[in-house]
């Protein structure tokens, strides 16, 4: 099979690379097996990519290994932050083409992709900033010694990063990695391989040292797995479900105890208070759960609204939900795409099943959106109580629930009761309450009057099951680095 494959879209015609990105080449898996990666629009098969196992993790373990030994090890902290800015650049420059790989791999739509370009080289350049300024302290313990930290490398990191953002994710995991004077072997999810394939080649062009950055195409039980049981992998960085991140922390733990971060599941509340603008709060709220078609994993699934404006909020928030533009992501005016894939949208269907058979009235949607592709319609369920698999469970779709409260005490006991506690959401234009219901709700991120605005420069990750540890922000160079202590017994003359 080959290497890459010229793919039309109706933005681009590239040639996408198809093997796996071992020490800067593209090359064939060991086992020589391939798997197919659908459009979502269609349900058809875009190409086949080579697969990754763990003999092929092994082999860039050994090339990760290398360099972090040899050509990484000299290259000076100026130098990588200058290739992840120029990376950054590379990427601005193809815009269109990381776009087009997205919405075709992904289902996103391609004015979104196009944001997550530009927030990907953004993430890039803010890390690029950071790698000339890592550094320890002097402590001052007595006049007989000088005492000193250094901040070193934790060395080959294994990071593994989902579908919902395929590239976003990449730039949030190379980047603190790279920056801090890692190597990295990068698996990406089954379902969206095909981006981070495409900016391999920009690695490349961007003159990175064989070895720096690997990345692996391939299925979390093998290749997954196999990063995450290596014996010669330092770290490891994983984004998804709170189930695999459990085993995955067991897997660290049974093999070499080697370091783990976290980021996983959410079913965050999105908390709306009775003096809240309710035009605006609504627009956020829509926001909150149905960017990304719902697939978000800090979505703002759980909305909590004061009983005296329920019923307005709701006929509100109907009417701004049937506005949203489902349908073809190289629509530059879609809003929400289609499901990932037919395993997730057979889930998000069971869930609105289940939601209608347990008694939640649903306000709009859900059924199928259109004849072909895995659409859902934007699905609000109300009437609903918190023994409901939909109030308890994330979804990871375009499906929410809204439920009444009567007092700000009550809004924060629900808001806390669930065993995740990734992100939420508050609306209210009393900067008091604002502040106090921040304080009392245990969640990474809180949002107020505004949802899903992440940035680099801000650190997000969960308490509770949502996860360890922090991307983003200075918070996640903490993750990559290992603080050695230094003592020296001075001379007395």
């Amino acid at each position: 099979m080959a290497l890459f494959q010229t793919i039309e879209t109706p933005l681009v015609t590239y040639e996408q690379p198809l093997g796996l990105f071992i020490n800067n080449d593209f090359v064939k898996g060991v086992d020589g097996k391939t798997f197919e990666t659908i459009n979502p629009h269609n349900e058809k098969p875009i190409v086949a990519v080579h697969e990754g196992t763990a003999k092929d993790v092994d082999l860039a373990v050994t090339a990760a290994r290398k360099a972090l030994e040899g050509e990484w090890k000299h290259t000076t902290p100026s130098k990588r932050g200058h290739l992840l800015l120029r990376l950054a650049d590379l990427l601005e420059r193809d815009i269109n083409t990381v776009a087009a790989i997205e919405a075709l791999d992904n289902g996103k739509g391609v004015t979104e992709a196009k944001g997550d370009v530009t927030s990907s080289a953004g993430c890039l350049r803010y890390y690029g900033g950071w790698a000339d300024k890592i550094f320890g302290q002097t402590i001052d313990t007595d006049s007989n010694s000088f005492t000193y930290t250094q901040h070193e490398p934790v060395g080959v990191c294994g990071q593994i990063i989902p579908w919902n953002f395929p590239l976003l994710m990449f730039a949030w995991k190379i980047g603190p990695a790279v920056a801090t004077g890692n190597t990295v072997v990068l698996k990406t999810a089954e379902q969206t391989p095909l981006s981070a394939l495409y900016v391999a080649t920009l690695i490349k062009e961007a003159g990175f040292p064989p070895g720096v950055i690997n990345i692996i195409s391939g299925f979390g039980r093998t290749a997954g797995a196999a990063i995450a049981t290596h014996m010669d992998i330092d770290k490891v960085a994983f984004t998804g479900s709170t189930l695999v991140g459990r085993q995955i922390l067991r897997d660290a733990a049974n093999s070499n105890l080697k370091k783990v971060t976290l980021e996983l599941g959410g079913k965050s509340p999105n908390i709306v208070l009775p003096d809240a603008n309710l035009e605006d709060a609504v627009t956020w709220v829509n926001q909150g759960i149905f960017f990304n078609h719902g697939q978000c994993c800090c979505a703002g699934s759980r909305i909590l609204v004061h009983e005296s404006i329920y019923d307005e909020f709701l006929a509100l928030f109907k009417k701004r939900a049937q506005q949203n533009n489902v349908g073809n992501p190289f629509n530059p005016e879609t809003f929400q795409g289609p499901q990932v894939s037919q395993v997730q949208y057979d889930r998000i269907m069971e869930y609105i099943t289940d939601g209608k058979r347990s008694g939640a009235k649903v306000i709009t949607g859900g059924d199928r959106h259109g004849n072909e592709g895995y659409y859902i319609q934007p699905t609000i369920f109300a009437d609903v109580n918190e023994n409901m698999a939909i109030v308890k469970e994330e979804i990871f779709g375009p499906v929410c629930t809204v439920q009444k409260f009567r007092d700000e005490k009550e809004a924060i006991i629900m808001a806390n009761e669930t065993n995740y506690g990734l992100a939420a959401g508050i609306h209210t234009t009393n900067i008091n309450a604002a502040i106090r219901v921040s304080k009392a709700i245990k969640a990474g991120t809180i949002w107020v009057n505004n949802y899903n605005t992440l940035h680099y420069q801000m650190p997000f990750g969960g308490f509770k099951e949502s996860g360890l540890g922090r991307e983003l922000g200075s918070y996640a160079l903490e993750n990559y680095t290992e603080v050695k202590t230094v003592r020296v017994q001075l001379s007395q003359s």
